[in-house]
C-alpha cells in the first residue's frame, strides 16, 4: 500500500465515522493514539496521543509510521 492509498483509506474511514468522536475518545482513554487528517497537512496524518501531544506522521513504503515533526498544542 502506498502512502497515498493509506491516507485515502484513513480519510474515508474518518469521513464515514458517525459516532461523533466516541471511538477516538475511547482509544485515547485506553492509552492508545488516534490518527486523523486536517486540510492544512494534506499529504500527512496527525497522530494524537492521550496526553495531548500531536505529531505529523506519514507511512513509509515499508508500512512503518514515520514522525515528520511534533506539532504544538492548539
Amino acid at each position: 500500500m502506498t502512502d497515498g492509498e493509506f491516507s485515502e483509506k484513513m480519510a474515508l474511514i474518518l469521513e464515514n465515522d458517525v459516532d461523533a468522536g466516541h471511538a477516538a475518545k475511547s482509544h485515547l482513554a485506553a492509552g492508545r493514539p488516534v490518527y486523523y487528517c486536517e486540510d492544512a497537512y494534506a499529504n500527512y496524518m496527525i497522530r494524537k496521543w492521550p496526553d495531548g501531544r500531536r505529531e505529523l506522521v506519514t507511512l513509509t513504503s515499508m508500512n512503518e509510521i514515520l514522525v515528520v515533526v511534533s506539532l504544538e498544542e492548539k
